[in-house]
């Protein structure tokens, strides 16, 4: 089935998202500043925990699932439940280019091991050559240009992963900036990823990290609401992430749990955040699409991962009624407007198939939905309660307040 539905240039999409205010106000400023930052390379990684959505979708082998693309790493990760299609769409032409490279290394790379060296080292020159020899001839126009355009030191984008990916794009960047402050003040998170208790990490956390959130200049810095661009959290996520709490007692509460709230050596978030990459032994905690036992699995399913651009709006507006089994949304509901909530959840029950389920996170602890999405609407779906908040308790990402589970009664 071909979907047609409204594409275009990341700015755009992301302007039509995002922009709420006059470009002559502070507010809208802010948002211009942040669509600029947000068009390039925002997650070399998605910070959505795959194990979370998994159990919440209760995929079958006839369902669809539409996601947004993001960093490609959980619409990979789900077909390693067998659905039968997962269909990524991202207003980010970026996060399109990785997640199709992505899926072109599944296909064609010679084995895992390659693989992981790309996508899950993504630190060695080889990976240079892997590309010139079994993916670029693979790979569609936009996305071979995306990955070859040179920047202005004459350095292909390509070059990244030898270089590790993982501290690139805003959120790299974000996390590594983190770690200098860390430097600065005589402290070092990496010293989390040597721990082998949760004991140890505690103690890690308290001498590490901790005595950071007391300094002025830490303080000062995220009372600034463009001091969260860097995890692609918009002015107006910025305002929900806070609520009524101030925002460094927020981030302490979430980066203590990240830290502390599993073992090192199951939570490749924590990994990530504080070694910047993944645990140097290849059987260390991974996401589902980069460990070894899946990759022939996922080989052979490729073929069921399609990749756009576009709104997950207009994609959901334009298919065909009774489609879609399970839809995420990851938290880009908290960038919405009530308009804009509205056309896409009704748009969401247009496609959604008998007892489809929509998963989605949020900033803050509540679902957003009651009182913005018109009842109608709304009065259709059910909110798995219970469930959503066992299974939020259990995201290894620890960065988002809310997980959230609706499912259409019809």
């Amino acid at each position: 089935m071909t979907i047609v539905f409204e594409a275009g240039r990341s700015g755009q999409l992301l302007s039509k998202a995002v922009h709420r205010n006059s470009s002559f106000s502070i507010d809208g400023i802010l948002e211009r500043v942040f669509t600029k930052a947000f068009s390039g390379l925002v997650y070399p990684q998605i910070w959505e925990d795959p194990a979370v959505d998994l159990a919440a979708m209760a995929i079958e082998p006839h369902h669809h699932i539409v996601t947004i693309a993001s960093g490609g790493c959980n619409a990979l990760s789900y077909l390693t439940a067998g659905p039968a299609r997962v269909t990524a769409v991202d207003l980010n032409h970026t996060h399109v280019a990785l997640t199709r490279l992505k899926l072109a290394g599944l296909r064609h790379l010679p084995n895992w091991n390659n693989f992981y060296g790309f996508f899950g080292a993504a630190n060695q020159v080889e990976n240079l050559h892997l590309y010139d020899f079994y993916l670029q001839q693979h790979l569609d126009g936009e996305t071979r240009t995306y990955w070859e355009r040179r920047n202005w030191r004459g350095v292909k984008r390509l070059n990244q992963f030898k270089t590790n990916f993982y501290t690139k794009g805003l959120l790299g960047r974000f996390i590594g900036f983190g770690h200098l402050i860390a430097k600065i003040y005589g402290h070092n998170p990496a010293a989390l990823a040597h721990c082998t208790s949760l004991q140890e990490q505690r103690d890690a956390y308290e001498r590490e990290i901790a005595p950071l959130f007391q300094k002025r200049a830490v303080k000062w810095l995220t009372k600034q609401r463009a001091s969260l661009f860097g995890l692609g959290i918009p002015p107006a996520q910025y305002d929900a992430l806070a609520g009524q709490e101030k925002m460094i007692d927020v981030l302490q509460q979430r980066l203590k749990k990240l830290a502390c709230g599993f073992p090192m050596a199951e939570n490749y978030f924590a990994w990530q955040a504080f070694n910047r990459g993944y645990a140097p032994t290849r059987q260390g905690p991974l996401p589902p699409y980069l460990m070894e036992q899946n990759f022939d699995t996922l080989r052979s399913a490729t073929e069921k991962l399609n990749v756009l651009q576009g709104s997950v709006t207009s994609l959901l507006q334009a298919a065909p009624r009774a489609s879609v089994d399970r839809m995420v949304l990851l938290d880009a509901q908290d960038w919405m407007t009530d308009a804009q909530l509205n056309d896409l959840w009704k748009a969401i029950s247009h496609a959604a198939a008998p007892k489809a389920r929509v998963i989605f996170r949020t900033a803050g602890v509540e679902t957003i939905l009651p009182g913005r999405v018109e009842a109608a609407t709304l009065g259709q779906w059910s909110y798995l309660e219970a469930q959503s908040l066992e299974l939020g308790q259990q995201d290894r990402s620890s960065i988002y307040g809310g997980f959230h589970i609706y499912e259409f009664n019809n």
